[in-house]
Parts: C-alpha cells; structure tokens; sequence
C-alpha cells in the first residue's frame, strides 16, 4: 500500500512548522519558487528523519503546478495539502490555504461581484469590472480585495470537494501568531477530528479580530 502524501507549497517558517507537525508517518512534498531555500530545507528535514521530496514551483504559473500536482500524484494518494490542488486530493482528504486577516479588515464583497470572484477561472479574473485598477486608489486597498476574494473562491472551490468526499479551508494568520500557531491550526483542519468543517476560514490571532469589531482592543493591549 502506497503512503499518503503530504504536500506543503512555501517553506518560510510557517511551512516548516507545518512540514514538522503534519509530516510524521506521511510522504512530505515540499513545494517552493527559491531552489536554494528548497535545497536547505529539505536536507534539513531528511536529517531529522522525515521522508521527503521536494520540487522548485511557481505558484504564478498554471504549467508549473500542474507538473507539481503530477509528482505528488506519482507518489501516492494526497490526504493532506497546505495550499489549493484542484481535484487532486483523495477522498476524505483535506487542503488548506494560508490567507490573511487583512480580508477581515475589508469591506465585505457583495452583490452578484462577489459569485462572479468566486466562480471566474483564474485567468478571466483582472477582466472582471470589479478589479479594475480605477477601484483601488491605494495598495492595501487591493491587498484587502485580493485576501477577502482569496477566502470566496476557497468557500466556493468546497462544494465540488465535497462531492467527492474532500474538505478546504482557509486560515487567516494574525500579526501576533507564530508559525507553531498556525501549524497547530492547520494540523486541526486538516485531521479527521475536521471531517465536519469544510469551506471556512480560521483566524488565528489571539482574538484580535473580535476585539476589533467590538470596539475592545484596549483589553488586548493593542489601542
């Protein structure tokens, strides 16, 4: 029988901290852009007794993940992803993707704009009326669109998942969570203690977002 496959896109200390908390007893594939940090990384883990395989990917080209989803496929059933395959998790497999509190910090997308983010194919996206660059007066503007747009199409990308059998969410890293924290919390969603849980974000920040839209931060120490 063939191992499972963990597969974990970006190896900054958050990967890493993922990489170590969900690697034992599976087949790691650790995806990045930089081949040196990649190389690091790797042979760093293997010395701690990990088994894994590693692959230079860009996230930005749709050739490049394809060829990334086409080893891990090589390798066995994928159960478990950090970041978003399509339909190459196994059933009763989970994916998660790394987002962001700054899409809580944006104006809820509403309307018939917010299907539209949802559903558009990726490469049809900066041609819809609402990313025109006219509605982005500043940067983090565009940021704060692009995360809460990032958390729409992983709530939309769930039901097909569902259909057969898989789960994806989104965790939203919080300025004061530490990559143990977010490796904690994905461990969690993507574990069978999960399997009710699919298509939903969890912000790991120490319950800044909840002070913030009470008006509380003063008892945070953060006003």
């Amino acid at each position: 029988m063939s191992q499972d496959v963990a597969v974990v896109i970006g190896v900054g200390g958050m990967g890493q901290a993922i990489a170590r908390r969900i690697g034992p007893g599976t087949h790691l594939l650790l995806g990045d852009f930089n081949e040196e940090t990649l190389d690091a990384v790797t042979r760093q883990l293997c010395d701690e007794g990990y088994e894994v395989t590693s692959a230079v990917v860009d996230v930005a080209s749709r050739e490049s993940v394809h060829a990334l989803a086409g080893r891990a496929d090589s390798l066995g059933p994928v159960r478990r992803l950090l970041e978003e395959f399509g339909a190459l998790v196994a059933p009763g497999g989970a994916a998660v993707v790394i987002a962001s509190l700054a899409a809580h910090g944006y104006p809820p997308i509403q309307g018939s704009e917010a299907p539209q983010l949802s559903t558009a194919p990726a490469g049809e996206l900066l041609s819809l009326p609402i990313t025109a660059p006219e509605n982005f007066p500043a940067s983090t503007h565009a940021h704060g669109f692009a995360k809460q747009a990032n958390l729409l199409r992983v709530q939309a990308a769930s039901t097909p998942r569902g259909a057969r059998g898989a789960r994806v969410n989104t965790v939203s890293s919080g300025i004061i969570a530490t990559p143990a924290d977010i490796a904690v919390a994905t461990d969690f969603l993507l574990s069978p203690g999960a399997g009710f849980i699919s298509g939903t974000d969890l912000p790991v920040d120490g319950g800044v977002t909840a002070a913030l839209r009470s008006g509380r931060l003063e008892h945070l120490g953060l006003a």
